[in-house]
């Protein structure tokens, strides 16, 4: 983590000498179609939510820069599926959220002005983590929230691809996705020791769809 936060200073105030004038500052937001993948995904769906954040573009040569993020991103996974007991048909609705500060360093090539592709690794800081669970069925109704915090990993690193275009009035449109290289699950501990979940390793997986504007 060290390295990667000192990789991110070094980009932002070592590559500004001769290309100062050209730094630009902005700011995005926009959705997030985020999952969860690895183990017993299988009857996973994803879970549709936001990001917001500032941005640094910082000009290497005239197609190359460097661009550190800060970002709020809520991701996560929901969950619907269905069984009987004596004939009665009862739903399950299940809603994992979790927040995290993310922050992407994209290495950005222009193809033509304003056009531009992008890759770079992105290390994340779990905020929060709620379980939300809704059971209905057989003339009853029940939900709850949990905080799981405890179950997650507080750091989740991973990787970003991307496009995006900008306008010359300094509008921009962007698409993303970052994908987890770590198991976002932490070891649990009971009252009995902790479990090890060694064995069961489950990855975010966000595609970002965003609008910014940069100056």
């Amino acid at each position: 983590m060290k390295k990667f936060l000192l990789f991110a200073a070094f980009a932002v105030f070592v590559f500004t000498d001769g290309y100062s004038q050209e730094i630009r500052f902005g700011a995005k937001a926009g959705v997030n179609f985020a999952s969860i993948v690895g183990d017993e995904t299988e009857d996973v769906d994803g879970r549709t939510s936001f990001h917001i954040g500032g941005l640094v573009e910082i000009p290497i040569t005239e197609k190359f820069a460097i661009q550190p993020e800060l970002l709020f991103s809520s991701q996560g996974a929901k969950a619907e599926y269905s069984d009987s007991f004596e004939g009665i048909e009862v739903n399950y609705e299940e809603s994992l959220k979790l927040d995290y500060i993310n922050i992407p360093v994209m290495a950005k090539y222009y193809i033509i002005e304003g056009l531009s592709v992008e890759a770079g690794p992105q290390i994340g800081f779990l905020v929060s983590a709620n379980a939300e669970y809704e059971i209905s069925g057989g003339g009853m109704s029940d939900s709850d929230e949990e905080d799981v915090k405890d179950f997650f990993k507080s750091i989740d690193i991973g990787f970003g691809i991307g496009a995006s275009y900008r306008l010359p009035m300094g509008v921009f449109f962007s698409a993303r996705y970052a994908g987890g290289f770590t198991d976002i699950n932490d070891d649990i501990e009971t009252d009995f020791g902790d479990i090890d979940i060694d064995d069961f390793s489950q990855r975010n997986s966000v595609i970002q769809l965003s609008v910014g504007y940069s100056f």
